[in-house]
């Protein structure tokens, strides 16, 4: 590595859409950097694994700025990143949080996202394309009973995202960084993930929503995770798109 001027870094690899998008991007010839706690045992070539927990921040950013910093910027002409990983954090309403427990929750959902996007920001070469992408949820824009910490921190990503294309239009970092640059608050809409076998599993008299899941499964409404990473790869791969939008699943 590198065998590619096209560079992805994908968290959650390991299983569901981040597999996906890793699979079609070896395929489309990208060279991709998974981040996962589990390696998904991709053949030997484009693919290379670091093996984390992106609950721990101290080994995320220790990792990166050691490791991943001069794979970013030799030679590469379009570079993207796709913040896939995230926890449901706890089931059940909210007189039940536990502080570490969201805490947990929110470092995967927000703090290491939106780190990794200044990350990127920072270290991309000024000429070339950087896409970034952040996989969301209806549920960042619509309250969802028994699912605070999942809707809480997805919402926070969601603005985070905004904030930071309000950040690439503003001086002095827009005048430092490449100028091709978008970001992109995808839905996936409702995918067959080990996720959603979750939640629908859950009694109702915990998580109060579980019965909304199960309906999703029951009428058929999941899609594969193929569906999804398809329209993530393609904005991977886009020219010029806005500088930031946001869209669900075939839109």
């Amino acid at each position: 590595m590198p065998q590619s001027d096209r560079l992805a870094i994908v968290t959650g690899t390991s299983r569901g859409i981040g597999h996906a998008v890793a699979s079609l991007l070896l395929r489309h010839g990208w060279d991709v950097l998974g981040v996962s706690r589990h390696d998904p045992g991709f053949p030997d070539g484009g693919y290379r694994h670091v093996e984390l927990d992106l609950s721990d921040l101290d080994a995320l950013v220790e990792v990166f700025e050691r490791d991943v910093a001069g794979m970013v910027s030799e030679g590469r002409k379009r570079l993207g990143l796709v913040n896939n990983a995230a926890l449901t954090g706890r089931l059940g309403t909210i007189d039940g949080t536990e502080a570490r427990e969201t805490l947990r929750a929110y470092a995967v959902n927000v703090v290491a996202p939106v780190w990794l996007m200044g990350f990127v920001a920072r270290r991309a070469p000024v000429d070339a394309a950087l896409r970034i992408l952040n996989v969301s949820s209806g549920a960042a824009k619509a309250p969802m009973a028994g699912l605070n910490e999942y809707t809480g921190s997805k919402a926070a990503l969601r603005m985070a995202t905004l904030s930071a294309a309000a950040d690439f239009d503003s001086d002095p970092l827009g005048a430092r960084m490449t100028p091709d640059a978008a970001l992109l608050i995808y839905e996936p809409g409702t995918v067959d993930t080990e996720m959603q076998v979750t939640v629908r599993s859950e009694s109702a008299d915990v998580f109060p929503s579980a019965s909304m899941f199960r309906g999703f499964h029951e009428k058929g409404m999941l899609v594969t995770p193929e569906r999804p990473a398809e329209e993530i790869v393609a904005f991977l791969e886009s020219e010029h798109p806005p500088r930031v939008e946001e869209r669900r699943l075939a839109q």
